[in-house]
């Protein structure tokens, strides 16, 4: 194993009364690609500052190769006092080259002349990624990177970070980003750190296996009790079964969009039953729209129905926006004509946070002071709602200015999602969000009895979530396809090769053909499997209501720890069955 070029001993740092965390041991080797991992408020951005020097730790011993450039991309950079983001970049006795920064601006696509008061959030954030990228780090400490940008400027940071000689650790909700990049993960949990040789894509299995770990070494009743509640407030365990549920009903769901979607990508106008039509809260005919000269939508028909969950991507300024302001009625088409349901009444959360003003409590922001609030129509204490989105209670009297970036957004989350509604336009809802609130804001989704507008560029947030996805190029196309982010980004490549000359030669052999229906194995799998689930789920709460029992590990601790490891088996076989069904479910979409 290599010398650390980075390194921590025994880091503890004091936040408020009380340790954040203490006794934490942690390295960054050379060429290390380091995922990040741990709830909002765990401290992850203050371990990155810590790394980077920036503050200064209460115990512990920082070490650093000498010579090594250590470079922190912050999540909200301070530009205050600087005319424009060119001038910002180039600041400071660390200022890159004036020559670095240009290069990589121009292959991101930032003018450098930008003012800083009018930049956007996109701006911004590829001004921060010019000058990190451009001051030749050996480690690279990067705070949710994709933070505001499109799918081009992620995809061109995936190619450079890929390309990079040095090492880097990076804190990110986008779960296909990290997926693709690290190779190994520091899982920030319950005031210490733990790493894993595994990137991102092998994080949730490790986490699962930290787990059964910890339940075999809890011997004693009241050990089992604590770390049951600490999993049930986490939530991740059974809301990542659950999740296998929600693929499963996302399928069918985009199934059905599909029969009802051309080979153009246009809704079926013509064809539409009383049924359909009394279901639909959002029409657009052949609906266009310009600025200037520029044709920023044109010629686009869709019907929504209740129910749908529409994503929509592309790069900035290819008309995302202008698009989610002409399908809520905020904006008028200059040609065709977009209908909305009388009935429709909707809620906003988009990427500014507008609602948190600054000097206001938790409590106040829920509840307006109170103890109570409303959750469509059901009176909820303040701190049972707040569990639910995965807050300590104790939380409800902080002020919103102390609370991080994901602290915040899961408070408007949790603020919004309590008002009565019927459609719900999301724009850019994943930023600042740990993984684990991802999983709740995906099943919060997922139950909501209504339509859902979504505009992301978390390509794995999409797959998860939307029936239909909205796919805009620049040219005022907007394409329409059943499916999630890949879905599009298959059709575009698709296409893309049908435009290309053919340079198969003629002596090639014939590829081989599909596969017309499923195995015998595979349909008698499909069939079966359903009541099998149904049988393991009746096991395992029979199991659950024999442990029930308060008594029962006094009286018989053999039977107690017999039925703690039937119930886990039959999860685990539960699972299994769940994942077997969804792929044969998805391969028999595909034959059909």
């Amino acid at each position: 194993m290599a010398a650390p070029v980075l390194a921590f001993e025994d880091l503890g740092l004091v936040q408020g009364t009380g340790w954040l965390f203490r006794h934490l041991d942690l390295r960054v080797q050379p060429r290390d690609r380091l995922a990040l991992i741990g709830r909002n408020g765990a401290g992850k951005t203050t371990l990155l500052k810590l790394l980077a020097g920036l503050i200064e730790a209460d115990e512990g011993r920082r070490t650093i190769v000498p010579g090594t450039r250590v470079v922190l991309l912050e999540q909200e950079p301070d530009l205050a006092g600087h005319q424009t983001l060119g001038e910002w970049a180039l600041a400071g006795a660390d200022a890159p080259a004036r020559h670095e920064v240009a290069a990589i601006a121009d292959q991101i696509g930032l003018d450098l002349a930008r003012p800083c008061a009018t930049a956007s959030g996109g701006e911004r954030r590829r001004a921060a990624i010019a000058r990190a990228l451009a001051q030749d780090p050996q480690v690279l400490l990067l705070d949710e990177p994709t933070n505001h940008l499109d799918l081009a400027a992620i995809e061109w940071l995936e190619g450079w970070l890929s390309r990079f000689a040095g090492a880097f650790v990076v804190i990110s909700h986008d779960r296909a980003f990290l997926t693709r990049l690290t190779r190994s993960t520091l899982w920030l949990d319950r005031g210490g750190i733990r790493r894993a040789e595994v990137g991102y894509g092998g994080f949730e299995a490790w986490t699962e296996q930290v787990h059964a770990e910890e339940a075999r070494n809890a011997e004693r009743l009241d050990a089992k009790l604590k770390l049951e509640e600490h999993w049930l407030q986490r939530g991740v365990t059974a809301r990542r079964r659950r999740n296998q549920g929600r693929l499963a009903k996302l399928v069918e769901m985009r199934a059905t969009r599909a029969a009802m979607i051309g080979v153009q990508g246009t809704a079926k106008l013509a064809i539409g039953t009383d049924e359909v039509r009394s279901k639909t809260v959002i029409e657009a005919r052949t609906v266009g729209k310009s600025y200037g000269e520029r044709a920023v939508i044109r010629d686009f028909t869709l019907r929504i129905q209740r129910g749908d969950r529409i994503g929509i991507v592309g790069a900035n300024g290819a008309g995302k926006t202008t698009l989610l302001r002409l399908l809520t009625g905020e904006i008028a088409p200059d040609v065709g004509e977009v209908k909305l349901a009388k009935t429709l009444n909707g809620i906003v959360i988009d990427q500014q946070r507008r609602l948190l003003e600054s000097g206001r409590t938790v409590r106040d922001v829920l509840a307006g002071g109170g103890d109570w609030i409303d959750v469509l129509g059901v009176k909820k204490h303040v701190a049972g709602y707040l569990k639910e989105f995965l807050f300590d209670p104790a939380i409800a009297e902080a002020h919103v200015d102390a609370l991080s970036g994901g602290e915040r957004s899961r408070l408007l989350l949790a603020r919004e999602f309590a008002r009565a509604s019927n459609l719900l336009v999301l724009d850019e809802p994943t930023n600042d969000l740990d993984l684990e609130t991802l999983d709740l804001l995906q099943e919060v989704i997922a139950d909501y009895d209504g339509t859902v507008l979504i505009v992301s560029h978390d390509r794995d947030f999409l797959d998860r979530t939307v029936t239909v996805t909205l796919g805009l190029d620049g040219s005022g196309t907007v394409d329409i396809v059943a499916g999630g982010y890949e879905d599009w980004a298959r059709r575009r490549r698709e296409r893309s090769e049908t435009k290309r000359p053919s340079a198969a030669k003629a002596d090639a052999p014939a590829p081989p053909k599909p596969r017309a229906k499923l195995t015998y194995k595979d349909q008698r799998d499909l069939d079966r499997l359903p009541a099998e689930i149904e049988r393991l789920e009746g096991e395992i709460a029979r199991g659950e209501a024999t442990l029930a029992d308060p008594d029962l590990f006094a009286r018989d601790p053999r039977r107690f720890d017999a039925t703690m490891a039937a119930i886990a088996a039959a999860r685990e076989a539960k699972d299994a069955a769940e994942t077997r069904w969804l792929e044969l479910a998805e391969l028999a979409e595909g034959l059909a």
